[in-house]
């Protein structure tokens, strides 16, 4: 008797399963009438420094070179910056469609970096509109390189909490404000443990394949009054494979506590360096 109840427990265990799915999919398919999807607001998940609200598709894995030159200032013996270069390399990877987690190594600082990113709203119009796209990115990124006095592990770590708001206003136009919190576990005497920060970020397509972009983060709260904010110009080139990003800006590192809240040069006193980020996606 035991077994037969139990086979008649899984059974109705299955099927009401599979009538809650059903039951769900045919909400999804209701609430998608009338809603369409807008896509391509950004070609990539990177703006210039930072991200845009993009995510990739599932199962879809982007290998990421990015490079920060030395300031240009240097002149032709530095050949205007090109014989310092600051690099990093990245892994990230789409669990879901929604939520991608990814990886990097930096040689500014010699930090290893990790982040989270989630697309908690995609823009849409029709009967179901939604105005704008809105992603969640959420980092970690720890200081390897030796320091005297020696830090620990926990004073080598800082954080980044942000929310990326993007609106595409046209086929041409897209618009991202990028509100962001940046904490620092350890740092020198009279500064800051939290930095905060809203960023305003957009590009301006130019035909099928490329685009202008910039982006801008000014500092609420800043980390040391001696620093500056974080200014990107560039244009992005798309060959289908990869996506390549050209730009010039005042800051060398290229994770978000280094170009929101360690700035050191200022855009407008000439103090800019030569980068680019290179992205090449695999299906897997």
């Amino acid at each position: 008797m035991r077994f037969v109840f139990s086979c008649l427990l899984l059974i109705s265990s299955v099927y009401l399963s599979n009538a809650q799915d059903d039951l769900l999919s045919q909400i999804d398919q209701e609430l998608d009438e009338g809603k369409v999807m807008i896509e391509g607001t950004f070609k990539g998940t990177r703006l210039i420094n930072g991200h845009s609200v993009e995510t990739r598709s599932r199962k879809n894995l982007t290998f990421i070179i990015s490079h920060r030159f030395g300031n240009i200032r240097g002149g032709a013996y530095e050949f205007f910056g090109m014989d310092g270069a600051n690099i990093r390399l990245g892994l990230d990877y789409a669990v879901t469609d929604k939520f991608t987690l990814g990886i990097g190594r930096n040689s500014l600082g010699k930090h290893l970096d990790g982040f989270a990113k989630y697309r908690l709203l995609s823009q849409s119009k029709g009967d179901k509109q939604i105005p704008v796209a809105i992603t969640y990115f959420g980092s970690a990124a720890y200081r390897t390189v030796r320091m005297v006095p020696e830090l620990n592990f926990q004073q080598n770590l800082a954080f980044t909490n942000q929310l990326l708001i993007a609106r595409k206003i046209s086929s041409a136009v897209s618009l991202q404000l990028m509100p962001v919190w940046v904490h620092y576990n350890a740092v020198a005497i009279q500064e800051n443990n939290d930095v905060f920060a809203v960023g305003i970020g957009g590009r301006y397509k130019i035909g099928k394949r490329f685009s202008i972009n910039a982006e801008y983060y000014y500092q609420i709260q800043e980390l040391n009054p001696d620093y500056f904010n974080a200014l990107a110009l560039g244009f992005d080139i798309d060959t289908g494979g990869h996506i390549f990003q050209f730009h010039i800006t005042n800051s060398s590192a290229m994770i978000a506590k280094g170009f929101v809240g360690e700035t050191t040069d200022d855009f407008f006193g000439g103090n800019i360096h030569l980068g680019f980020n290179i992205t090449r996606n695999f299906q897997l």
